[in-house]
């Protein structure tokens, strides 16, 4: 049975940090990816980063890049999206999301994805 739970998320301000982490079960294969995709309010979801646990390669959407880490630690089976200097644009639900089996690495791009968790509340005040 798999399962994919965030979490993390909360109100912060402006120029503030936050960890999420999505924890992972039922997967035992190595040939999955993993997105962190968010959704704001009264718009559409969109990739912000994924990673490829097997090789270590990371991406990111460029409104992120230098403020957004991805990492991921295999044995205990959980990724993680470090968010450093959040800017208000940053509000949104985030969700976590598993691509598997995976043959052409991670994607930004949510149709590949098999497997959402229920999302965490992002919300960033100026």
């Amino acid at each position: 049975e798999v399962q994919l739970q965030a979490s993390g998320g909360g109100l912060v301000q402006a120029g503030g940090s936050l960890r999420l982490s999505c924890a992972a079960s039922g997967f035992t294969s190595g040939e999955t990816a993993i997105g962190w995709f968010r959704q704001a309010p009264g718009k559409g979801r969109e990739g912000v980063s994924c990673v490829n646990p097997s090789d270590g390669n990371t991406y990111y959407r460029d409104s992120v890049k230098g403020r957004f880490t991805i990492s991921s630690d295999n044995a205990k089976n959980t990724v993680y999206l470090q968010i450093d200097s959040l800017k208000p644009e940053d509000t949104a639900v985030y969700y976590c999301a598993v691509d598997t089996p995976v043959w052409m690495g991670c994607s930004l791009n949510d149709g590949p994805y098999d497997y959402w968790g229920q999302g965490t509340l992002v919300t960033v005040s100026s």
